[in-house]
C-alpha cells in the first residue's frame, strides 16, 4: 500500500514543470504538514519519492506521511520565497521551521509623542511608536532597556508627560540622579528628545554615532553656558563609554554585521545570532525549535527569513556558518535588500577574521544546545519520579493546577496553570469568575470550576480543549472529592491529586483523596510542585485584585448620576481616582474634565461640606 501511494506520488511529480513554485505536501486528512519552493518544481518535488533512502531521518518521516501534494507556479525565485512565507504563515506546518511565534518576543519600544518612553513589551502595534529588537529572553530586554534608560537618565514611571507635569512631586529616582524628573517641569524638550535620540542610537548598535551627537550637544550647551545641561550631556557620553567598554571588540570600529549559525542533533535545534555592530559585539541571540521541524539544506534559508521577518534591524552583511546553494545566497541578498530598502550581502565566510565569527556563533548555538539537553534530562528524572510516585501509567505532559481566591464573599475567581512537562505554558492559563457559588465555599467553587473547564475538553477551545494528563489541585481531601464527583459525572478519567500544605504554607504532600504522598525526599518534584502552587495562587489572587480594583473605580464613579462606564474611563484617564477625592473643581478642569462633570464629581466626594 505505501508503495502504490509512493508510486502515484512519484508519477504526479514528474508530470511537474521545470519552473519555479511552491509545494504544499499533505497527509491522509488534507491537513498541510510541509511547504518547500524550488527554482525546478519538478526536480524537487520528485526527489522526496524517487529514492527516500537517501533522504535523512526527519525527511524520512515526513515522507511516510504524505497521501498528495498541491503546488503553485511562480514568475521567479523571489516570488516563489514571498508565497512560501506567506503559505507557512497560514497552514504553520508541522515539518517546517519556525521560530518562537513573533507575538512572543520581547521587544523594547520607544513611544511616540512630545515626551517618548522606552520600555519592554511583547506586542507590536502600528501606533507611531518605534521598536527594537526581538530580544532572545525578556531578561535581555529588560537589561537593554534600564542600561539605556539609566545612562541618559529617562524617566520610567507610568506618568504621562506632558499632561501630568507639575502635579505631583519628583520621585526617588530623580532624588538619585537615575531620573532627569520631567514631572517637576523645567527640563528642556530638545534636551529631552536628543537623550531619546541617543538611546535609540544605542538599542540600534550606533554607538559611536550616538556618541559623537551627545558630544556635540555637550559642546553646544557650554558655549550657551547651559552648564548644568552640558554636565548630564557629559555623564550620559561617561555612561555610554561604561556601556561600551564591556562589548567585546571583533573587528574594525565602521563594522556592523549579523552572524547566524545552526546547530541540530536528534533533539533540538539552536539558530545562534551575534550581532556585530561599531566592530564590537552588541547582543547574543539563541533560539531553540524542535529538531523534527529541519527536514532538508533548504529549510536554513527560510530560517534566515523567518528571523529577519521578527528583527528590526538588518545590517550590510548577514555571515552564515552552514552552506547554502549558489542562487539561494543571490536570493537571499535581494529579498533582504527589498525588506531593508538598501544592499544587504548574505555570504558564508570561509577563512579569516569573519570565519572566526561564524564559529564563534556555531560554538554558542552547540552549547545552547547542550544545555537543553542537559535541562531536558532534569525535566525526565522529575516527571520519571513523580511518575513512580503517583504510580501513573506514563510520565505527564500537560498537567494543570488549580487555585481559588477571593476578598471576603465577592470576586470568587479560580486560576488554572498549565505545564508542558515541567515548564510552565502561560498562554494556556486561564481564570474562571465563579457564576453559581454565593459565599466562600472552595470545594462548591472548585466543581464549578472544573465542570466548566472539563466540559470543553475535545471541543477545540484553546487550551480548554485539550485533555490534560494530570489536575493538581491547591488543597486536601475535600477538593479532590468535590472534583471526583464532576470527572465521574463527565465520565473523564484524570488523575487527580491534591496539593497538601503544611503549616509553613508549602506543600508537603499530595493526597488522592484516599492516601497522601509525601514528597519532601524527593528534591525535584518537591521544588517543580512548590513552584507550581505558587505560580497558580499568584494568578489567582492577580485576577481576584484585578476584579475588586474595577469593582471599585466602577461603584465609586458610575453611582454619580449624568456619569456612566465610558465617561467615567474618560475622566480617569485625566486624573486619578484618588487625586479625583481631593481636587477642586477648577484643578479638574485645568485636567480636561468638563465643568459640569468636576461639579458632579466634587459635590459627590464633599456632601457634607456641600450641605453646610
Amino acid at each position: 500500500m505505501a508503495n502504490e501511494r509512493l508510486s502515484a506520488l512519484r508519477e504526479k511529480a514528474l508530470s511537474l514543470p521545470l519552473t519555479p513554485g511552491v509545494y504544499l505536501m499533505k497527509d491522509k486528512h488534507g491537513t498541510v504538514i510541509y511547504v518547500g519552493k524550488s527554482r525546478k518544481l519538478k526536480n524537487r518535488v520528485s526527489s522526496y519519492f524517487l529514492s527516500t533512502a537517501k533522504h535523512n531521518r526527519k525527511t524520512q518521516r515526513m515522507v511516510s506521511l504524505v497521501w498528495d501534494f498541491d503546488y503553485f507556479l511562480c514568475d521567479g525565485e523571489m516570488e516563489a520565497l514571498t508565497l512560501e512565507n506567506t503559505l507557512i504563515k497560514k497552514y504553520t506546518p508541522h515539518y517546517n521551521i519556525r521560530l518562537k511565534d513573533a507575538k512572543s518576543y520581547p521587544y523594547i519600544k520607544v513611544t511616540a509623542g512630545e515626551y517618548p518612553k522606552i520600555f519592554v513589551t511583547r506586542e507590536r502595534k502600528q501606533d507611531g511608536g518605534r521598536y527594537y529588537g526581538p530580544y532572545a529572553s525578556s531578561s535581555d530586554a529588560h537589561e537593554a532597556a534600564d542600561t539605556v534608560n539609566r545612562i541618559f537618565t529617562l524617566p520610567t514611571c507610568r506618568r504621562r508627560f506632558p499632561e501630568e507635569i507639575g502635579r505631583e512631586r519628583p520621585c526617588l529616582y530623580a532624588q538619585m540622579g537615575r531620573c532627569l524628573a520631567p514631572c517637576a517641569g523645567g527640563v528642556d524638550l530638545g534636551h529631552y528628545r536628543d537623550l531619546v535620540k541617543g538611546a535609540e542610537g544605542v538599542l540600534a548598535g550606533n554607538v559611536r554615532e550616538t556618541e559623537k551627537q551627545l558630544t556635540r550637544a555637550m559642546t553646544e550647551a557650554a558655549e550657551r553656558e547651559q552648564f548644568e545641561l552640558a554636565a548630564r550631556y557629559r555623564d550620559a557620553i561617561s555612561a555610554l563609554a561604561r556601556l561600551s567598554d564591556k562589548q567585546k571588540v571583533v573587528g574594525d570600529a565602521d563594522e556592523n554585521r549579523d552572524v547566524l549559525a545552526l546547530y541540530t542533533d536528534e533533539v533540538c535545534g539552536v539558530l545562534a545570532v551575534l550581532n556585530v555592530r561599531d566592530g564590537k559585539l552588541q547582543n547574543k541571540q539563541e533560539y531553540l525549535f524542535p529538531a523534527v521541524s529541519l527536514t532538508e539544506t533548504e529549510d536554513t534559508a527560510w530560517l534566515v527569513v523567518d528571523y529577519y521577518e521578527k528583527a528590526s534591524h538588518v545590517p550590510p552583511e548577514v555571515l552564515l556558518d552552514f552552506d547554502l546553494e549558489e542562487e539561494e545566497y543571490a536570493l537571499l541578498s535581494e529579498y533582504l535588500t527589498e525588506q531593508a530598502g538598501r544592499k544587504i550581502c548574505v555570504r558564508t565566510p570561509r577563512r579569516g577574521e569573519k570565519r572566526k565569527l561564524a564559529d564563534m556563533a556555531l560554538a554558542n548555538a552547540r552549547e545552547r544546545a547542550r544545555r537543553y539537553r542537559d535541562e531536558s534530562a532534569k525535566e525526565d528524572a522529575t516527571l520519571h519520579t513523580l511518575t513512580a510516585l503517583l504510580g501513573l501509567d506514563r510520565p505527564p505532559r500537560r498537567i494543570e493546577a488549580y487555585d481559588i481566591s477571593q476578598i471576603g464573599s465577592e470576586h470568587i475567581t479560580a486560576s488554572m496553570v498549565v505545564t508542558d512537562g515541567t515548564a510552565l505554558k502561560r498562554g494556556d492559563y486561564r481564570t474562571f469568575r465563579m457564576k453559581t457559588v454565593e459565599g466562600p465555599d472552595d470545594y462548591a467553587s472548585m466543581r464549578e470550576t472544573l465542570a466548566r473547564r472539563l466540559g470543553h475538553v475535545g471541543d477545540g477551545t484553546p487550551s480548554l480543549g485539550e485533555m490534560p494528563d494530570l489536575i493538581l489541585l491547591d488543597g486536601g481531601v475535600g477538593q479532590v472529592h468535590a472534583v471526583r464527583e464532576v470527572m465521574d459525572l463527565l465520565d473523564l478519567h484524570v488523575p487527580l491529586f491534591g496539593m497538601v500544605k503544611d503549616d509553613f504554607h508549602k506543600t508537603r504532600a499530595l493526597t488522592d483523596g484516599e492516601r497522601e504522598l509525601s514528597i519532601a525526599h524527593e528534591q525535584g518534584v518537591y521544588t517543580f510542585i512548590y513552584k507550581l502552587q505558587e505560580e497558580v495562587h499568584r494568578v489567582a489572587v492577580r485576577a481576584t485584585m484585578g476584579a475588586k480594583g474595577k469593582t471599585l473605580r466602577r461603584s465609586s464613579l458610575e453611582e454619580i448620576r449624568g456619569i456612566g462606564p465610558k465617561r467615567a474611563k474618560r475622566i480617569l484617564a485625566c486624573m486619578s481616582l484618588r487625586a479625583l477625592t481631593e481636587a477642586g473643581v477648577e484643578e479638574m478642569v485645568a485636567s480636561g474634565i468638563s465643568k459640569t462633570d468636576a461639579d458632579r464629581i466634587y459635590r459627590h466626594y464633599h456632601r457634607e461640606e456641600t450641605a453646610t
